[in-house]
């Protein structure tokens, strides 16, 4: 049954129809469904259970196929994560990708120096080819691998067991890397091990919430939508945003009595100390509960106590009595959830920075209860898998590269030599693939659907060393992307709805993705295209048997959640049959817990034993690793860790050369590179073309008015852009990192609206993540404009009031098509009390609608 049916453009209404809801009451279910236009419900011939790929969120929705094409999408009203919502990019963006007429439909090679076309055959036997000579000449240190936060379970899990016991290389990495690394890293740092604690039920249960480097209105819709039932609810929690840009978190943050505190880009460490020290000196600490379950708190203590709001204030550039507003919120609230993204992850001190959050809660003993949570956010929809399963160059389960036990568990349950697998030094990040990479020293690198030439840092370098003949390049991928132009072998890959698989989103919760249609032409899975490589190659076990001996999804499936045994990403209790009806899973998923589980730590006991946890920890200013036997001293038994570091400047600040700092970031309209949702048009047009955020403290002094074309500089390169004057805090200026598109036959000068032209080869000590939000720039009007900047004006890249008349005539960003919204009258059941959330998967009557 359903009520206040509505239809609505979700360009225009990011977040749709409001469902307001009391503290500690079920979030009401409310589904979204877009069909084709022209179409309605019962012109659709089947509907195929899946989940959102276009966030981290893991929306659950159903697929509409009609005539074998994927025609449209709605929201899965009983699903965990998003009870039956969709945002703008899921409802607009989830399926004209797939019948683009660009799609890559047969494999490519490059022959006299252009990519054409050819057979599976002779496209893998080149790969093989190249793969076999250099195993033979250098080792298996001479391949590499790049894979993305996109793929599903089964083929990450399936990519690791290739590198890792197939050819031996610890060269394995992911996008991931530039996403959610410091998320992993900080999660091992304080509680030993990988894994969310908080559950987006806590959204239900808190007093505040806090947001830092975390634009969730545009990263998260249906998280923020959340967020706003509850905010604009009876007894709604306060916000706290920390963002140098006036976003709508700030705005919300303002309405609910919270407090914005935006710093200088790149000090946040300094702020997070001063938030620390005010718990401390205004004896906001649970000391009965922090002697019990932590370690480190008189060494915290020390590190922190130089950090007094006025002094924060002066790096910072906040107000004192901000920051004392904030800590209060924090000290005297009774439950508080935090979540942290890519402006603390992208940022410098990426790691110590988000650490201090969970000390903030350790402190406080806000973990593991209803209300009280931690979630360092995913960017994309998968990156948790890559983590889990090993692609990302981790060991598959959360295991310990330094634990001789733990890399004899997967040598076993290979069956191949525990030598075999590297484990003698740290897995290779990403940067420093790509840094082997340019000097030939990895002369075979395999990219799957991911666009470094755009994503990653100083792309004019990436680029020179992805089209350079040092290092042979092979690109699997939808299109032929800025990299996969690039390569000597493309190869033709399928997508979302033409596969089956599972995802993981940010909130540990499993989707079973089932395949919809047939992929294009000569288009296969990512499963198949690496197990045909690993067939090819011969990769036997100590027995010559296959090392992967699966060949559907769901084989793989079951041989990953058997290696999860007793491991704190335990999936044993998880099957196809158990995820199909179900929408939506969090692990682990076991005997003691056959539905799963809704929050960890709720006994305050955390995986930080020595022969338990994934790693021994590190130093967070150097980076520098602890060791087996300083990690056993500590003996933490179960105990979380308190750890801290001083503030330092950033690698690069402003100088007379380059006044200003450059940030990075993105839109709600579009994601990752726009392989998928610049080919929406609804999409498209809300954000077609890349732009720079300016103040009007700081566009006024240099002409700049609205529009206008401009010239933005690092000492690594420049774009050409057209300027918004916008809400950014004086002295940054802002980019979004999505837009591509330069000239493949002039390698050296890109078309100018790449923002990574700009932005630093320097990544983060402990969790090697690259520091995107911090490069020193220079801003220079280069001629007026014919209109206003192509960035949209209901986000936080609106136009500042009253700048100029040019902002003023900036229309406003519309023109998607019609969606349909309904909310139920009767919602899924969800367990609210606290004695069951916590300890199982929420319980919910699988509605369908």
């Amino acid at each position: 049954m359903s009520t206040n049916s509505t239809t609505s453009d979700r360009v225009a209404k990011v977040f749709g129809e409001e469902t307001p809801h009391p503290r500690g009451t079920v979030w009401p279910a409310r589904v979204d469904q877009y069909l084709d236009e022209g179409l309605d419900e019962q012109d659709v011939d089947r509907w195929v259970q899946s989940a959102c790929l276009l966030c981290s969120n893991g929306c659950g929705a159903d697929i509409a196929v009609k005539d074998g094409r994927m025609v449209g999408i709605r929201g899965r009203a009983g699903d965990t994560v998003s009870h039956g919502r969709l945002g703008p990019k899921g409802l607009y963006g989830s399926t004209p990708w797939a019948a683009s007429p660009d799609r890559l439909t047969r494999p490519l090679i490059r022959e006299d120096g252009r990519l054409v076309e050819t057979d599976w055959d002779t496209a893998m036997g080149r790969i093989v080819e190249v793969s076999k000579r250099l195993l033979a000449e250098k080792g298996p240190l001479s391949h590499g691998f790049y894979t993305s936060g996109q793929l599903f379970l089964e083929e990450y899990y399936t990519l690791a067991v290739i590198g890792k016991a197939g050819l031996g290389t610890p060269h394995m990495d992911g996008n991931t890397r530039l996403c959610t690394a410091t998320s992993a890293a900080a999660f091992k740092e304080s509680f030993g091990a990988d894994g969310q604690p908080g559950s987006y039920t806590d959204i239900e249960h808190c007093d505040a919430i806090f947001l830092y480097g975390h634009n969730m209105p545009e990263t998260q819709t249906v998280l923020w939508t959340r967020i706003l039932d509850r905010t604009r609810g009876e007894d709604p929690p306060r916000i706290v945003c920390v963002d140098p840009r006036r976003t709508a978190v700030a705005e919300e943050a303002t309405r609910t009595g919270g407090v914005h505190l935006a710093p200088r880009v790149g000090t946040n460490l300094a702020l997070m100390n001063g938030l620390v020290r005010e718990l401390f000196i205004h004896g906001w600490i649970a000391n009965d509960w922090v002697a019990e379950h932590t370690v480190g708190i008189e060494g915290l203590r020390d590190i922190v106590d130089p950090y007094t709001p006025e002094h924060v204030a002066d790096i910072c550039g906040i107000d004192a009595d901000d920051l004392r507003s904030a800590a209060r919120i924090f000290g005297e609230s009774d439950n508080v959830l935090s979540t942290v993204l890519q402006g603390f992850y992208q940022s410098h001190q990426a790691t110590a920075s988000s650490v201090a959050v969970h000390n903030l809660h350790l402190l406080r003993g806000m973990i593991g209860r209803p209300g009280a949570g931690v979630l360092q956010m995913n960017g994309q929809p998968t990156a948790q898998n890559n983590r889990e399963c090993g692609a990302d160059g981790d060991l598959p389960g959360f295991r310990n590269w330094d634990n001789l036990d733990h890399v004899r568990q997967l040598a076993d349950a290979w069956n191949v030599d525990v030598m075999t697998i590297p484990h003698w030094a740290p897995p290779t990040h990403a940067m420093q693939i790509m840094s082997y990479a340019e000097t030939g020293s990895i002369g075979f690198l395999w990219i799957s659907a991911t666009n470094p030439a755009v994503s990653m840092p100083e792309s004019a370098r990436i680029r020179k060393i992805l089209a350079g003949d040092q290092c042979f390049t092979v690109v699997q991928d939808l299109f032929l992307t800025e990299t996969a132009e690039l390569a000597d072998v493309v190869l033709p890959a399928a997508g979302w709805g033409e596969k089956t698989g599972c995802f993981t989103n940010v909130n540990r919760v499993v989707h079973l993705s089932e395949q919809a249609v047939e992929p294009p032409g000569e288009a296969r899975s990512d499963l198949d295209i690496f197990l045909m490589y690993a067939d090819a190659m011969g990769f036997t076990d100590r027995d010559g048997a296959p090392v992967v001996p699966w060949r559907t999804p769901e084989e793989a499936f079951d041989a990953w959640a058997a290696v999860t045994a007793g491991r704190p990403v335990d999936y044993t209790g998880l099957s196809y049959a158990k995820l199909r009806g179900p929408s939506g899973i969090p692990w682990p998923v076991n005997a003691e817990h056959p539905d799963g589980t809704d929050r960890l730590y709720t006994d305050g006991v955390f995986p930080t034993g020595t022969d338990y946890c994934e790693t021994y920890g590190h130093d967070l200013i150097t980076g520098g690793t602890v060791s087996e036997q300083e990690h056993r001293a500590m003996a933490s038994a179960g105990r979380a860790f308190l750890k801290g570091a001083p503030y330092t400047p950033a690698h690069e600040t402003p100088s007379d050369e380059y006044p200003l700092l450059f940030t990075t970031g993105r839109t709600v309209y579009q994601f990752h590179t726009r392989t998928k949702t610049g080919r929406a048009r609804s999409l498209d047009q809300a954000a077609p073309d890349a732009w720079v955020e300016l103040s009007p403290a700081d566009a006024g002094p240099l002409g700049i008015d609205e529009g206008d074309w401009v010239r933005v500089e690092s000492p690594r390169g420049a774009i050409q852009v057209r300027a918004r004057i916008g809400r950014v805090m004086q002295g940054a200026v802002f980019a979004p990192f999505h837009y591509g598109h330069w000239d493949p036959d002039d390698l050296a000068d890109a078309d100018h609206r790449t923002a990574n032209e700009l932005t630093m080869t320097v990544w983060d000590p402990v969790s090697k993540q690259p520091t995107f939000k911090t490069a020193a720039c220079r801003v220079t009007r280069l001629r007026a404009g014919d209109g206003p900047a192509p960035a949209p004006t209901n986000t936080a890249s609106a136009p500042a009031s009253g700048a100029n008349d040019a902002a003023a005539a900036v229309p406003v960003t519309g023109g998607g098509s019609a969606t349909s919204s309904r909310v139920l009258t009767e919602t899924p059941r969800y367990a609210l009390d606290p004695s069951q959330v916590g300890s199982s998967h929420v319980e919910s009557s699988r509605e369908d609608h």
